[in-house]
């Protein structure tokens, strides 16, 4: 694959296809307050899944700039009281912004097509039956690269200060593994434990986030000498919704 096509649509299984047309099982789930995350197998195509990690790894990457965040030494050494510990957001892993049209990774994601299906109607209306719910039309997108070891770490992303996101957003993650990854685990908490884990590095397993809610990304773990071939890529989609009342 040398483009990605111009409609979302076209990467789509016949699965994909009847959840886009809210036809699927999981359309709307996230509607239910207590549905936080969906982690959907079988609605991208296997073969062009593999094809658009590969794709991704020629064009894109030279143009990630690193995202490292280690966890600050203070978080003992000024510790005063015992189990007083308070962790900010901690990772690694390798990003680009796809919202600046004078970027570097944007021109390259608009080399290959990317920007055009992150943009076309068919993607958006794809969010929205994730969604069960109307979506506002302007979106955040950005692409992540995982290597052998990167990870994120418990977070919530919660934007209080911001009025539109302060009561719940969606985000969509589609995933593209290359064959050296051997797993990477989505760990999230459900009843206020971190009870619930699933492996995300199957090429073109979709994920739906209804934020905020605590999760965490497993460091990524390659196959046997293949730690350099080992990435998984994230294409991420922020939506906002049109009634800001639901939490």
């Amino acid at each position: 694959m040398k483009q990605f096509p111009a409609e979302f649509a076209d990467l789509l299984t016949p699965k994909g296809t009847a959840l886009l047309a809210g036809r699927h099982a999981q359309a709307g789930a996230l509607v239910n307050p207590r549905c936080r995350f969906l982690a959907l197998d079988g609605l991208i195509d296997p073969l062009r899944a593999r094809a658009a990690a590969s794709l991704l790894d020629k064009a894109l990457l030279p143009h990630l700039r690193e995202m490292a965040q280690p966890i600050p030494p203070e978080t003992i050494w000024e510790e005063t009281q015992n189990y007083a510990e308070r962790l900010p957001k901690v990772m690694r892993q390798r990003t680009t912004y796809l919202d600046n049209p004078r970027s570097a990774g944007f021109k390259a994601a608009e080399s290959i097509g990317l920007i055009a299906m992150l943009r076309s109607a068919s993607y958006r209306a794809f969010a929205g039956a994730l969604a069960g719910r109307a979506l506002k039309r302007k979106y955040g997108l950005q692409a992540i690269a995982y290597a052998t070891g990167d990870y994120a770490g418990p977070h919530t992303d919660h934007h209080p200060e911001d009025p539109e996101a302060a009561k719940g957003y969606l985000d969509v993650h589609l995933s593209f593994a290359t064959a050296a990854v051997r797993d990477q685990y989505l760990v999230y908490a459900k009843a206020g434990h971190f009870t619930e884990m699933v492996e995300v590095t199957r090429s073109g397993l979709v994920t739906a986030y209804r934020l905020p809610f605590w999760h965490y990304t497993t460091p990524l773990r390659a196959k046997p000498r293949q730690d350099e071939a080992a990435r998984r890529w994230v294409l991420l989609g922020t939506f906002l919704f049109q009634d800001q009342g639901a939490r």
